[in-house]
C-alpha cells in the first residue's frame, strides 16, 4: 500500500477516505476514486521485447494497445520513447531506476512476448513504481492465439490499471452496439459486437429489419435484443459464439421490448403492451410471464439492482416521465426522481451505488447518475441529443448515444467518466447507436 499511494498524489484530484479512526480498525486505507485528475500519471512502456523471430510482428503492437487502454481513461500519459535515456532490450527483473526518474516516469511497464508452435503467444510484463524503487505486484503472463494479441494486451492494462488505482479494469471486455447506415428517414440497422475501443467487429444480423436496445447477459454468451421483423416489436435471444436465435416465449401478438437480464442470467425483465398498456414482466425458462406493474400508464427500461432484489424503471404515472424502484418482485414503487424535466432509461450500475439516466430539460439532453434514493443528481453531458447509458464492468465509466442535428445528423457513441470529465468518441465503422456494455470477458 504504501508504494501504491506513492503514485497517487499526482493522479487523483478528489479522493474519498475512510476516516483514520475507522481505517485502522477495519484494515489499510481504502481508497475511492469520486472525480478527476490534477494531472494524468506519467508512466513509461517501452515497446515489449520480441524474444523469438515470430513475435516481432506483435511485441511494439501488444504495447502501443496497452499505452491507449491507460491513456484513454484520462488518468495517465505515456511518456514518449523519444524521452528515454536508454533503450529497454531486455526483460529482465532488474531496472535502473536513475534513467526512469530523469523524465518523471513515476511507472514503468515493461514486457515480453514470445511466440510458440502452433501460433500460439504468451506475454509477459512487469510494473514499477518508479518513485519508491520497488516492482507494483507479481509479473505474470497471459497466454492465447496469435489472434487473441489485443485481448492479452487488454488483460495487461486491466492489471496495470487495478494495481495502481486498486479499481478493476474494463478493457478486456466487449460492446453490443446497433450499427446503422443510410439517411436519417430510412436508417438500415443491425446488430454488432465489437471490443470496448471500436476494434475486432463482428456483425450478429443483417440490415433486413429494425432492430433496437441490444442488452448482453451477465455471462457476456448471449444478447437480448428488440426486432421489428414480423412487423411490431419483438425481443429475441442470441447466442454471440453461434449467431443463432429465438424468439422470446411470449403470447402471440403481444408487443415486447426494453429486454435485460436478471443477475441470475436466467430471468429476463421486459415491457409488454397489451390492450393500450404497456407494463413490466419477468420472464424464466419453463415458466409463463409475471406481470409486476399495472397502472394505466407505460412503465419501461427496467433494470436489476446488482444483488437481484429490486429494479429500476420509467413510468410516466406522476404525469411526466420519471424515474422509479420497485421489488423484483412486484409491489409498489418509490419514486427517485425529483429535478426538473424528464427523466428516463436508468440503469444500475454493477457497483450498486449509482443509477445512470436520460434526462431531457429545457431542450437539452443529459446523462447523468444518482444515488439510488435520487439524492446527489449529477449531470455528465449536454448536447442536442445524449441517451442510453451503460455501465462499464467496474463502474466507473459510462458509454451512451449521442446525435448530431440537422437533416443529416447521425449517432455515434462515446463514453465518459463518473466525474464528467474525459468525454471521448468511440470510434466506430459506421454511425452507432445504443451500446450495452458486456462484463469483464472469461
Amino acid at each position: 500500500m504504501t508504494r501504491l499511494r506513492s503514485l497517487l498524489p499526482l493522479l487523483l484530484a478528489a479522493l474519498a477516505v475512510l476516516s483514520a479512526p475507522a481505517a485502522q480498525a477495519q484494515g489499510p486505507l481504502r481508497i475511492e476514486i469520486t472525480e478527476g485528475v490534477i494531472e494524468p500519471l506519467p508512466f513509461a512502456i517501452p515497446d515489449f521485447v520480441a524474444e523469438n523471430a515470430g513475435a516481432q510482428d506483435y511485441a511494439s503492437r501488444i504495447s502501443d494497445v496497452i499505452a491507449a487502454d491507460l491513456e484513454g481513461t484520462g488518468l495517465f500519459r505515456r511518456i514518449p520513447a523519444s524521452a528515454f535515456v536508454a533503450p529497454v532490450t531486455e526483460f529482465t527483473p532488474s531496472v535502473t531506476y536513475a534513467n526512469w526518474k530523469a523524465i518523471n516516469a513515476q511507472a514503468l511497464i515493461t514486457g515480453a512476448v514470445v511466440a510458440g508452435e502452433g501460433g500460439r503467444l504468451t506475454v509477459k510484463f512487469r510494473l514499477f513504481d518508479v518513485f519508491s524503487e520497488a516492482p507494483l505486484g507479481e509479473g505474470l503472463q497471459f497466454g492465447g492465439s496469435t489472434d487473441a494479441w489485443r485481448r492479452m494486451a487488454h488483460k495487461v492494462a486491466d492489471a496495470v490499471y487495478s494495481r495502481i488505482t486498486g479499481e478493476q479494469g474494463y478493457f478486456d471486455s466487449r460492446v453490443v452496439f446497433v450499427s446503422e447506415a443510410g439517411p436519417k428517414n430510412a436508417r438500415q440497422k443491425r446488430l454488432a459486437v465489437m471490443d470496448y475501443d471500436g476494434a475486432n467487429v463482428q456483425y450478429l444480423t443483417d440490415s433486413s429489419a429494425i432492430v433496437l436496445a441490444p442488452r448482453f447477459s451477465p455471462t457476456g454468451d448471449r444478447v437480448l435484443y428488440t426486432s421489428y421483423e414480423t412487423g411490431f416489436p419483438q425481443i429475441y435471444q442470441l447466442d454471440v459464439g453461434t449467431v443463432s436465435r429465438v424468439a422470446l416465449p411470449v403470447p402471440a401478438e403481444t408487443m415486447t421490448f426494453a429486454p435485460r437480464y436478471a443477475p441470475d442470467g436466467r430471468t429476463v425483465v421486459f415491457s409488454a403492451s397489451q390492450n393500450g398498456n404497456t407494463d413490466i414482466y419477468t420472464l424464466t425458462p419453463g415458466s409463463q410471464p409475471q406481470r409486476l406493474t399495472s397502472a394505466p400508464s407505460i412503465e419501461t427500461a427496467p433494470s436489476f439492482s446488482p444483488d437481484g432484489s429490486q429494479i429500476v424503471f420509467e413510468s410516466d404515472r406522476s404525469g411526466t416521465q420519471q424515474l422509479y424502484i420497485m421489488p423484483a418482485t412486484g409491489g409498489e414503487p418509490r419514486r427517485i426522481s425529483f429535478g426538473q424535466g424528464r427523466y428516463g432509461t436508468p440503469v444500475w450500475s454493477p457497483r450498486g451505488d449509482l443509477i445512470a439516466f436520460t434526462k431531457q430539460n429545457a431542450g437539452r439532453f443529459h446523462i447523468g447518475v444518482m444515488r439510488t434514493d435520487g439524492s446527489e443528481e449529477r449531470l455528465l453531458t449536454a448536447s442536442f441529443l445524449d441517451e442510453g447509458p451503460t455501465w462499464a464492468p467496474n463502474g466507473r465509466v459510462i458509454m451512451f448515444t449521442r446525435e448530431s442535428a440537422g437533416a443529416g445528423g447521425q449517432p455515434a457513441l462515446y463514453s465518459v467518466d463518473i466525474s464528467g470529465r474525459n468525454l471521448r468518441q468511440v470510434p466506430t465503422e459506421t454511425a452507432a447507436s445504443d451500446p450495452a456494455w458486456s462484463p469483464l470477458l472469461p
